[in-house]
């Protein structure tokens, strides 16, 4: 049966559930690799997936969900021969009922840089290699699940793409607050996923139905109306034994809510079994998926950031090197930290996107774009605006580009039109459109709108929606070209009523070679924004521009409330030709201070450098003190409170290192006895767990708050962490578990530290953790979360 037979039968399209716990019930041993057992159990796995079948499931997922080389690592078999005998075990079961086989993929279980340590390229290969081996297996299609990282579902989903011709569904796990654990949205997974060609979009495990629900409902607001969306939620909530809190007849009746959303597709993740299933059976039976009625919308996203151009848009414009020699040398000599400074002063003036251009002779284009996108999606949230014409350069830096950004630009030239678009299609890239062709830019508006017509009818051509093709009608000096000025928004404003598209301009064109040019640009800025302006390319960190921006706005009622406007101002005073802000003492303290600013914003270099600035004139100790761990302190409030993710917490965390690295470096030339180590801790995942990614991000912002942390790794048993805590005399140990099936293994190693009558508290943490279960095995305390675990160890160590 083809997957299209499945869609064709217009009722809810039925997906397996857990899978884990039933090899547990079944006989899975503590220890032994669930990847494994198609080749340890594989008639008890038969079994299970048989049992799914006959529940009612349309489409059974293999059990390799972790068959990668890193999760298989020195079990002696190969990523080859676990996906063969898992795709074979399920094709088994699926041939009596006529079920598809899904190619299950989970997550590396490794963060992928810059939040983390693991290469995109190194991820993409890792998955191709599953890939691969299921498509020679046999699966009918591919379904990556349970992703955190949007950066990380990118290089599954390229992998995919590339290397078969199999339907790829994606799915996320959102935690409550609608976000995953990296901090990505819900909007910006779907456009993204969307953009580059998923078959069917999704969000499975982490909460019940009801938890789900509302993101479900955003989802199927954002993904187009051709695209399925599916769920596949918890059975409830965790219990503290690690079972969960909904039985199959509660599961049935709480999932009902998704017959009417648009989603087209259920099923069940952990604590799910076949009885879940075919209760969903029963509960769907005879039903008609509701229509799914997304919103079309411009927009331009990065995981955190997800950025709708609906109304005027600034797009700031320092980072390319035309006429800036200071970047100009910086592009010369590979140094980013200058661009990255650029970029970070533009986002906090206001700027809601960024250009970002590479253009330089002498240089290599494609290999600098590549490492721009790269260093500056380290530093800032905001969406990139890729300024280029070379197809090498766009796609190198499209490839690395973790969300949906825009291409800036391609012309009214077919060869142009013919190697840009496909790649913005393939990466779901929007476009802008430059209107001139071989011939120039046309002096009327009327020649300049029939060259858009003609970008806007090959990029829908191309496959590019239309709320993805922006149009740039050039903006010409007027002090060469007087008249141009008024023909420019003549034809923005035709483009923009007459083929629906958004519109871009280069703003501080206008004023090239002409004194006071801050009064034209602002002028000009005001007209083209009554026109129809949708993204500005201009200085953000210009106040009078912003200042027309933010006005206009409230204007026009898109700042409702002038909410954006009082913020900006209502602590502004307008004093004789010139704008000041008042500043609490306190902040200005800060402000002036530049290793607590570069370690706010995560430079890593202008924190190093402002280190040892400081260090100069200051004590090592002080230095950490006064600098440092505010703003630590700072950031960690920030994420706590849901104003910074992730990412930005880590970028933080490595631009301290940089700096403690100079601190430490100070106390051993100077052959001081003292450390600048606050306390010692251990942390370690439990064995039989192999996930650590929450372990290890626990142990770099600990580090960087001046603790000295031994990293025990993943897998450890509960003797090697007591002998541990023995030689080190940590007074603190944290212990991370992810899969209810290896919780048993924390309390054990818990009992081992009590039993070793050793002077230490204990903290524990993990996806399958709450706070009563913590104390039900013998835990001192429960961390939610990094900061949390940092604020138990000032308080435990000081």
């Amino acid at each position: 049966m083809q997957i299209q037979e499945v869609f064709d039968r217009r009722r809810f399209v039925l997906l397996d559930g857990g899978m884990g716990t039933q090899l547990q019930q079944r006989g899975l041993q503590p220890g032994q690799k669930p990847e494994l057992a198609a080749l340890e159990m594989p008639d008890v796995l038969t079994a299970i997936h048989a049992d799914y079948a006959a529940a009612g499931a349309d489409i059974l997922l293999a059990n390799t969900f972790g068959a990668n080389t890193r999760k298989l690592a020195g079990t002696g078999y190969s990523v080859e021969q676990v996906v063969a005998a898992s795709v074979a075990c399920a094709k088994r079961a699926a041939a009596a009922k006529e079920a598809l086989v899904g190619l299950d993929i989970g997550p590396l279980g490794e963060l992928l840089a810059p939040a983390g340590t693991l290469p995109f390229s190194e991820a993409y290969d890792a998955f191709a290699e599953i890939i691969r081996a299921g498509v020679t297996a046999g699966a009918d299609l591919i379904f990556l699940e349970t992703m955190t990282d949007l950066y990380e579902l990118k290089a599954a989903m390229l992998a995919a793409k590339e290397h078969s011709t199999l339907p790829v569904f994606v799915s996320m796990s959102f935690e409550s607050r609608g976000r995953t654990f990296t901090g990505c949205s819900v909007e910006s997974y779907g456009v993204t996923a969307a953009g580059l060609g998923a078959d069917a979009i999704g969000i499975n495990c982490s909460l019940g139905p009801a938890e789900i629900l509302p993101f479900a409902q955003r989802l199927c607001r954002t993904v187009p109306a051709g695209v399925p969306v599916f769920v596949k939620p918890n059975a409830g909530l965790p219990n503290p034994d690690g079972s969960y809190n909904m039985d199959a007849k509660e599961f049935a009746r709480e999932m009902q809510a998704y017959a009417a959303i648009g989603v087209s597709m259920v099923g069940g993740c952990c604590g799910t079994t076949p009885e879940y299933i075919a209760g969903l059976r029963e509960s769907f039976a005879g039903r008609v998926p509701g229509r799914k009625i997304p919103i079309s919308r411009s927009c331009l996203c990065t995981p955190v950031r997800f950025v709708e151009v609906n109304g005027i848009t600034v797009v700031g414009e320092r980072i390319n090197p035309t006429g800036k020699k200071r970047l100009q040398q910086a592009l010369r000599d590979g140094d980013s930290a200058y661009p990255c400074t650029q970029a970070v002063a533009q986002a906090e003036a206001g700027a809601e996107v960024l250009d970002v251009n590479a253009g330089l002779p002498g240089i290599d284009e494609a290999a600098t774009l590549e490492r721009l996108v790269t260093e500056l999606q380290a530093v800032t949230d905001l969406p990139l605006q890729l300024d280029s014409s070379n197809p090498q350069a766009l796609a190198r830096a499209l490839r690395v580009y973790n969300g949906k950004p825009i291409v800036n630009s391609v012309n009214g030239e077919q060869k142009t039109l013919d190697a840009i678009l496909p790649l913005c299609r393939k990466y779901g890239a929007a476009v802008v459109g430059l209107t001139m062709d071989e011939q120039g830019i046309p002096t009327s508006a009327e020649g300049r709108f029939a060259i858009a017509k003609r970008i806007v009818d090959a990029a829908c051509a191309a496959g590019i929606p239309r709320e993805d093709i922006y149009i740039d009608c050039l903006t010409l000096t007027a002090s060469a070209q007087q008249e141009g000025a008024a023909q420019t928004l003549a034809a923005l404003a035709r483009c923009k009523q007459e083929l629906g598209v958004r519109t871009v301009l280069g703003v501080s064109n206008i004023s090239f070679g002409l004194p006071c040019r801050g009064y034209l640009n602002t002028t000009f800025l005001t007209m083209a924004m009554a026109a129809g302006l949708d993204l500005a390319i201009m200085n953000p960190n210009t106040p009078e521009m912003m200042a027309a921006v933010r006005a206009y706005r409230v204007l026009t009622a898109q700042d409702k409330q002038s909410a954006d406007y009082v913020a900006a101002y209502a602590d502004v005073q307008i004093q004789a030709a010139q704008t000041t802000r008042s500043t609490a003492p306190e902040e200005q303290e800060k402000n002036g201070d530049p290793l607590f600013e570069a370690v706010r914003r995560g430079l890593k270099a202008e924190a190093h450098a402002a280190a040892e600035a400081a260090l100069a004139e200051k004590d090592p100790l002080d230095v950490v003190n006064a600098s440092l761990i505010p703003a630590l302190d700072l950031v960690g409030d920030g994420f706590e409170k849901g104003t910074i993710f992730l990412p930005q917490l880590l970028q933080a965390a490595t631009a301290a290192q940089a700096a403690f690295e100079a601190v430490k470096a100070k106390i051993a030339d100077g052959g001081q006895a003292q450390s600048a180590g606050k306390g010692k801790i251990v942390v370690a995942t439990v064995k039989g767990d192999v996930h650590d990614i929450g372990k290890n991000i626990v142990r770099v912002i600990l580090e960087n708050y001046g603790y000295d942390v031994l990293d025990l790794g993943r897998d450890v048993p509960p003797e090697r962490v007591v002998e541990a805590v023995r030689t080190t005399g940590a007074r603190l140990v944290g212990l991370s578990a992810l899969m209810t099936t290896t919780v048993p293994n924390m309390k054990a190693t818990i009992d081992a530290l009590h039993a070793a009558g050793l002077d230490c508290k204990v903290w524990v943490g993990g996806a399958v953790l709450t706070p009563d279960f913590a104390k039900e095995i013998g835990a001192d305390f429960y961390c939610k979360d990094a900061k949390a675990s940092a604020d138990l160890a000032k308080r435990i160590l000081g």
